[in-house]
Formats: C-alpha cells, sequence, structure tokens
C-alpha cells in the first residue's frame, strides 16, 4: 500500500480481465475528471491474457496495480480492493466505462451532501450518448423471473426496471444503481460488511444495496457526474454470462425475496430463470445475424 492510499480522500477500484485498449482509456478519463480531490486508483488485475493492464498502468504510473495468479472473478477481486485502500469512499469502476462529465471531486460532494447515502451511482450512458436505466427498483419474485427473456436484468439495457420518470436535473432516492460505477460509504461498508462474494460475476451491487437499505442507509442516484459504459467487454455476451446472470438473480430471489412456506417457489424461480437465460442468449444470436 502506498502512502496516498492513507491521505486520498477516495479510492478507485477497478477490476481487470482482458479489456483491451478499454483500461486505459478509463484511467485517462478519470486523470481528465479527477477534480480538486486525493484519489488513490487501484487496478486488480485477474490474470489477464492479454497484457491490458500492464499497457495501461504503464501510461498511469500513479496507479496501483495488484495482479492475480488467477481469475478470482468479480466480488472476490472488489473486496481485496476494499481490503488495500483506506479512503472514505470506494468508487467501483468497470475497466470498459469512461468518465464523460462531472469529477470525482462532485461525485463525493455528492455523498458529502448526503450523509445517509450509503451509495452514489452517477448516470450511466451507453456509448451512443442514450440513457442507460439509471435508477433502478428492487425485483421483486414475479419481476425476477418473467422479466423479458431478451433483456438481461443486471446490464444497463434494463429500462423499465428503474424509477425513469426523472426530470434528469436532481439527486434522487432509488433502491439500487449500476455496479459498472458505483461510489460507496467505506462506513456503511464496515456496518453492513464486504460484497457477498456468492455473487461472484454480477449481482454483487444488488444485493450490496439491499443489504444497505435494510440497515436504513439510503442508495442516492445523481447527475452531477456521467459515464458512459460498454458492457460485456470482459465477461462478453455468451451463453455462460447468461446462465450466470441466472444464478445470481436465483441466489437473489432466495437471499432476499423468499422465506417462510413461499421457499416451494425456488424450484419453479430456478426453471424460470433458466429458460429466460436461454432464451434472451438466443434473441441476442438472432438479432446479430
Amino acid at each position: 500500500m502506498t502512502d496516498e492510499s492513507w491521505t486520498a480522500e477516495l479510492a478507485v477500484v477497478i477490476v481487470n480481465f482482458n479489456t483491451g485498449l478499454y483500461l486505459e482509456r478509463c484511467l485517462r478519463s478519470l486523470e481528465a475528471h479527477r477534480g480538486d480531490i486525493e484519489v488513490d486508483v487501484l487496478v486488480i488485475d485477474n490474470a489477464s491474457r492479454d497484457d491490458s493492464h500492464r499497457r495501461a498502468v504503464a501510461e498511469h504510473p500513479s496507479v496501483r496495480m495488484i495482479e492475480n495468479r488467477s481469475n478470482v472473478l468479480l466480488a472476490p477481486a472488489l473486496n481485496q480492493g476494499i481490503n488495500d485502500t483506506t479512503a472514505p469512499f470506494v468508487l467501483f469502476l468497470d475497466p470498459d466505462a469512461e468518465w464523460w462529465s462531472g469529477t470525482l471531486a462532485g461525485l463525493v460532494e455528492v455523498a458529502r451532501e448526503h450523509p445517509a447515502a450509503g451509495i452514489v451511482g452517477p448516470v450511466i450512458r451507453h456509448p451512443d450518448g442514450t440513457m442507460a436505466s439509471t435508477g433502478r427498483r428492487f425485483p421483486s419474485v414475479l419481476e425476477a423471473v418473467a422479466a423479458p427473456a431478451a433483456g438481461p436484468f443486471f446490464d444497463d439495457g434494463s429500462r423499465g426496471r428503474g424509477a425513469d420518470r426523472w426530470d434528469g436535473a436532481t439527486d434522487r432516492l432509488v433502491d439500487w444503481v449500476s455496479g459498472a460505477s458505483m461510489l460507496v460509504r467505506r462506513e456503511a461498508l464496515d456496518r453492513v460488511g464486504l460484497l457477498d462474494e456468492g455473487f461472484s460475476l454480477v449481482g454483487e451491487e444488488l444485493d450490496l444495496a439491499t443489504r444497505m437499505r435494510a440497515e436504513g442507509w439510503d442508495v442516492v442516484c445523481t447527475p452531477e457526474v456521467e459515464v458512459l459504459h460498454e458492457g460485456g467487454v470482459s465477461t462478453g455476451h455468451t451463453r455462460e454470462a447468461a446462465v450466470e446472470r441466472s444464478r445470481a438473480l436465483f441466489r437473489y430471489v432466495r437471499k432476499h425475496r423468499v422465506a417462510g412456506r413461499r421457499r416451494f417457489l425456488l424450484p419453479l424461480a430456478w426453471a424460470a430463470l433458466r429458460l429466460r437465460a436461454e432464451l434472451g442468449w438466443l434473441a441476442g444470436r438472432i438479432r446479430k445475424r
């Protein structure tokens, strides 16, 4: 751990796996949009084979890096970053995300203006500039298993599952925000615990927000910052990725939404989610033809 991590107001944790040029673009955007704040940027590489991590960090020598010998997946690597930093705020940022407007300092200022906020998320935009589903509602069991097969729940294409009737000009309270760019208050993490590593690749942000809300913390979405997110660069749009999304959503339903006698619904929920994953993957292949 470097001296900067002891004095930084913000730690930025980026988990990288074979992202090519995206990681360097991400780091460059952070440098350009830092603002007046001390930042500790940490890249955790999950055994990339494309050398993307070394090339990017060589261009940004102030960035720290941890190189894992194997791919430990997302949530465990993010927990590594939490444990290896000390700043009062931690920003989880995907390597295929790029700061578009606003500053890191501005995002931290929003968090300071909302002392009850355990999580603050920026506006997320697709690469073409259109707004993604920025603030979202917690899913009911029915919403989780009956959502359209062509609309994966955990990616930024999940329009209609968030509080989308929003003027886009003021901060708002939501249930959860995308983990592609998510600021977390360390004090809240200390109280509710680290990320659940059972959500190893997706769903960790939904689970964390649910636990924080249960402990009385707010989740805020702010237009102060906008981030472009490519999506799927590390995981790809494969059948395996679709199945992993279904596993994560089933784990969420089992953990937070089904209790007591309602647990008899679990086998039906799993069957529906698996079917949804297969149909979503097939729909994606058809669209690409």
